[in-house]
């Protein structure tokens, strides 16, 4: 098969036709309307069939994987948080900075209080489970923050809510 020539034909066929095409090598129909992907899929597929395909070993490792893709990594926004932390097993334990799963986090943020539960993995704020505190703090603020500091469990603000000045430069001026 001459590859330059078959790209060069495909080319010129109409959308249409290229899903028509697609559905003669692959033997099912795609729902994709974009040319150069069903171009460089057909001539894939041409080469695979040609040449051999993938080695029987290939095959086994991208099946294993596939199984693996089956996996939720993200929680359902309808989901009841404390089925989700029990479900979904790529969220981040909570960091030793928190407190004990069951904690309740409350921080004040133009006029509202804030009030994150801490989870066996994650944390719940609203109904929605958040892998981490910085994730929560940049959802309320629009902003990047730091989880542990926005909450108060470091030490990185004094009482005014202000960054503390670092102990280098700022503070020697």
């Amino acid at each position: 098969m001459n590859v330059r020539a078959e790209v060069t034909v495909l080319q010129g066929k109409t959308t249409g036709e290229l899903k028509a095409r697609y559905g003669e090598v692959f033997g099912e129909l795609t729902r994709s309307n974009n040319k150069v992907y069903l171009i460089k899929r057909i001539v894939w597929r041409m080469q695979a069939i040609e040449q051999g395909g993938l080695t029987e070993r290939a095959l086994r490792r991208a099946e294993e994987l596939a199984n693996d893709a089956d996996l939720r990594v993200r929680v359902p926004k309808t989901m009841n948080a404390e089925i989700a932390a029990v479900l979904v097993a790529p969220l981040r334990a909570a960091s030793p900075t928190v407190s004990p799963a069951g904690t309740v986090l409350t921080r004040e943020y133009k006029g509202r209080t804030v009030a994150v539960r801490v989870l066996p993995k994650g944390f719940e704020y609203e109904g929605r489970v958040f892998r981490s505190l910085s994730a929560i703090a940049n959802h309320v603020t629009g902003s990047h923050w730091n989880g542990a500091v926005f909450f108060g469990l470091r030490g990185d603000k004094g009482e005014d809510g202000q960054r503390k000045r670092s102990r280098g430069k700022e503070a020697a001026a």
